[in-house]
């Protein structure tokens, strides 16, 4: 495996070694010590997966501390662009993101700590499974909107298929003028 450092401080790719044959593949999605010597967390406590059609946007969600997600994000089947926005507030990439395409092919997978908006575009149906390292909390959800102008996230889809509560999530700069002191 390969692990890859983002831009954005605690963002990382992981790119594992596929083998391939006239059999078809095998990989290895995870590995305790490679996580550990990157830092990277080894203990899981939920596993979710959602398939969306293509021209699906999802997000931007998060949960708040005291129940904030790692989340482990790859695509088994199909290719979604994911999306991470930095929503700690002393960070220096407050308000930035990052966005990584991931595949069903290349098996490649998005490590998004703690203090992350997150969110994803299918680009085409796909099947997308995340590792959480905290349960679902439902009083801790937040979110902000989609297609926030201030965060300008091109999600590389015309015409999106967004959830009725997504489009009713609040501006990155309302969420944090009500949360932050």
């Amino acid at each position: 495996m390969q692990v890859i450092k983002k831009s954005i401080e605690g963002l990382l790719e992981i790119i594992p070694t596929v083998y391939k044959d006239e059999r078809g593949s095998f990989f290895e999605n995870y590995n305790r010590q490679l996580f550990e010597a990157h830092g990277l967390p080894t203990h899981f406590v939920q596993d979710n997966q959602s398939f969306s059609i293509k021209g699906v946007v999802r997000g931007l969600h998060f949960q708040r501390a005291p129940h904030a997600q790692g989340k482990l994000v790859r695509v088994i089947t199909g290719r979604v662009l994911d999306i991470a926005v930095d929503i700690r507030p002393d960070s220096p990439t407050f308000g930035k993101y990052e966005a990584v395409e991931l595949d069903g092919e290349r098996n490649n997978m998005f490590y998004i700590p703690e203090g992350f908006a997150h969110g994803f575009a299918a680009l085409e149906d796909s099947v997308f499974s995340y590792k959480c390292t905290n349960l679902y909390h439902k009083a801790s959800e937040g979110g902000i909107i989609w297609n926030d102008t201030e965060l300008n996230i091109n999600w590389q889809i015309s015409n999106p298929i967004v959830s009725e509560k997504d489009v009713l999530l609040p501006a990155f700069k309302a969420y944090f003028a009500e949360t932050l002191p």
